[in-house]
């Protein structure tokens, strides 16, 4: 396997502009998008990302002028997104910031506490300490009473890093894990400080954003399914130049758990069916038999893992399927000439690896898409699971998705 190192960006700031505005796991760095944008959208007029996450890909199409459109069922998600590609007024978000801090002042030290009375969620005593709900609570009450919408969500993304900085879950985990006990005894954040702070952060990659952009060119974000359907009204056949996207590595439950690392947010926001989000994403649907894709290496790959273990195999066939799906619908919106840019991660199930770099372009070559080249860059710099557990005994680890393919493909 041949790495190439143009690929790797080592050392670099990968935070610039609003792509800091908050954590969120295997996120594609900025610079391959960028780098993605300028060999391949060079004249591209729209950008579409199907599985946007936090918006990297379309912040970076808007930072060169480019008008782009976004699509995730992570309502999190959504939310950084939209957050990170609208610019507010330098003068607005420090007026906001100033009332913000002159209402925690009242709070300081405890006054008007006695008088809080919120509504809890399950398992909110697991999660944070009693001093960390009330003080959330009294941030969630400013962020309410709030009435325009780019400024309250500007809040509410500082909110979901803050309750995420100031609970006991592990941080160095995608999944929902609890801090060890003697950790707990010694973790006392200071809350209205974790959000004032994120706030400033904040501002200054606001700023920075606004100064970098080009032109008028925006982002608007929805929360289709590409697996089921691109609406037409929203995004007409052949009309889009240019696809700059990591989808996911697999099903929620066994890679990436978006729905879980989400979740503190969204209960706290309010958000419904917080606890189902990874059962709606890509994967999450079972199977109940083993089927033929039109792809060689992917019917290998099913086969082999079947022959351990028919219920991962299963689960394999459930993730493939969406995926397979999603591409056939993506490819009738990519105009004839436009570019496709994948950048995947080949995971392993049972010990035997997925080839989705591969599989990937034999799904756009089966809708009409001729292949042009695949880079392979080592990770060096994103939040992605560097082992997991192949057999599913535990203590037998295996490393995995240490690097990643960026597979190009262009519209016949």
């Amino acid at each position: 396997m041949i790495f190439d190192s143009t690929w790797e960006f080592k050392d670099v700031n990968t935070k610039y502009a609003t792509h800091g505005f908050h954590n969120y796991p295997a996120t594609m760095i900025p610079q391959i998008a960028n780098k993605l944008i300028a060999e391949y959208g060079i004249s591209a007029k729209t950008l579409f990302d199907p599985y946007c996450g936090t918006g990297t890909s379309l912040v970076e199409a808007n930072l060169r002028g480019i008008n782009a459109i976004g699509t995730d069922i992570n309502p999190l998600a959504r939310l950084i997104s939209e957050s990170k590609t609208t610019i507010i007024e330098q003068q607005t978000v420090d007026l906001y910031i100033k009332e913000f801090n002159d209402y925690l002042f009242q709070y300081r030290y405890g006054f008007k506490k006695k008088d809080l009375i919120f509504n809890k969620f399950q398992n909110i005593d697991y999660w944070f300490a009693q001093y960390v709900q009330e003080d959330l609570e009294i941030i969630k009450r400013f962020i309410e009473a709030l009435n325009d919408k780019s400024i309250r969500s500007f809040f509410e993304v500082a909110f979901s890093q803050t309750i995420r900085d100031c609970s006991w879950t592990r941080n160095d985990e995608f999944k929902l894990y609890r801090m060890p006990a003697d950790k707990m005894k010694t973790f006392h954040p200071n809350v209205f400080e974790t959000m004032e702070n994120i706030l400033a952060k904040n501002r200054l990659g606001l700023l920075d954003y606004a100064n970098r952009k080009q032109n008028q060119s925006q982002s608007i974000i929805y929360d289709f399914n590409t697996v089921d359907e691109i609406p037409t009204n929203i995004i007409p056949q052949s009309s889009i130049d240019l696809i700059v996207t990591s989808p996911p590595y697999g099903d929620s439950r066994t890679t990436v758990a978006y729905g879980q690392f989400s979740r503190l947010t969204c209960q706290w926001l309010g958000i419904n069916n917080a606890n189902k989000i990874d059962t709606t994403l890509m994967g999450g649907r079972q199977e109940t038999s083993i089927k033929q894709f039109k792809s060689d290496t992917l019917n290998q790959n099913i086969e082999a893992v079947s022959n351990i273990d028919r219920k991962r195999a299963l689960e394999v066939v459930s993730f493939y399927t969406d995926y397979d799906n999603s591409i056939r619908n993506i490819s009738e919106i990519v105009k004839s000439g436009g570019y496709v840019c994948y950048v995947v991660s080949n995971r392993c199930v049972k010990g035997i690896t997925m080839e989705t770099d591969l599989i990937t372009k034999d799904f756009f070559e089966n809708y009409g898409f001729k292949y042009l080249d695949t880079f392979r860059r080592r990770i060096a710099n994103k939040r992605m699971p560097r082992q997991n557990s192949p057999t599913g005994k535990s203590g037998e680890k295996r490393t995995l998705m240490n690097y990643e393919s960026i597979v190009i493909m262009k519209k016949r």
